[in-house]
């Protein structure tokens, strides 16, 4: 990834088509796929290697549809999302909470408790993330890790202004950038785990320091 040292984030950058609460728009469940099943497959093959056996993990932003891989036997595993119908219906989940990381990004844990904190497909509605991303490196362990999974689809009024005007590229530098200016983690990695004729896969990490 390249030195990102000169990102901006104007108040605009964060702006929203519906900037009404997140808790409104996903009072009824949505029990769709953000990810083609192909696309589902390659995150979950990439969780199989990067997770080991045993791990706390926190998903953040989360839904009914666990990118988990049904055989890695987990510790604790924490849902945080916003609607309470699909948080029940992940089979993954040891626990959930349904919170709004846009109203209050301060996370309900406490510190160093989790090995790994996910955010799979959800990164682009975030209006706070500086905030989110100070917060997930005090949940994780030392050595821990943060694994960022994005694509190209959203639900377009509720998505940050940027990440519909910027490219991919791009998208992935300001990511990289929300974990930098934590001062908590190790420059980020990117990777491009894309199945050939499904939807793109980007993955960003922050390991931390």
């Amino acid at each position: 990834m390249t030195d990102n040292a000169q990102i901006n984030f104007p108040p605009e950058f964060f702006a929203r088509l519906d900037d009404t609460d997140d808790s409104d728009f996903y009072q009824l469940p949505r029990f769709v796929t953000h990810i083609d099943d192909k696309t589902i497959c390659a995150l979950t093959a990439y969780y199989r290697e990067t997770i080991f056996g045993g791990a706390d993990v926190l998903d953040l932003m989360s839904s009914w549809v666990s990118h988990l891989p049904d055989d890695l036997d987990l510790g604790r595993v924490s849902g945080l999302g916003l609607n309470t119908a699909e948080l029940e219906a992940n089979p993954r989940l040891s626990d959930f909470v349904v919170h709004n990381l846009n109203v209050c990004p301060k996370l309900p844990y406490d510190d160093a408790t989790y090995d790994f904190v996910l955010i799979a497909v959800s990164i682009q509605y975030l209006i706070r993330p500086l905030e989110v991303f100070k917060e997930i490196a005090r949940v994780l362990r030392r050595p821990g890790q943060v694994i960022v999974a994005t694509s190209h689809r959203c639900f377009p009024t509720k998505a940050i202004r940027a990440f519909q005007q910027l490219n991919f590229e791009e998208r992935l530098q300001v990511i990289g950038e929300y974990m930098r200016r934590t001062s908590h983690f190790s420059n980020p990695t990117v990777l491009d785990r894309s199945p050939v004729g499904a939807d793109p896969l980007w993955l960003v990490n922050g390991k931390t320091i």
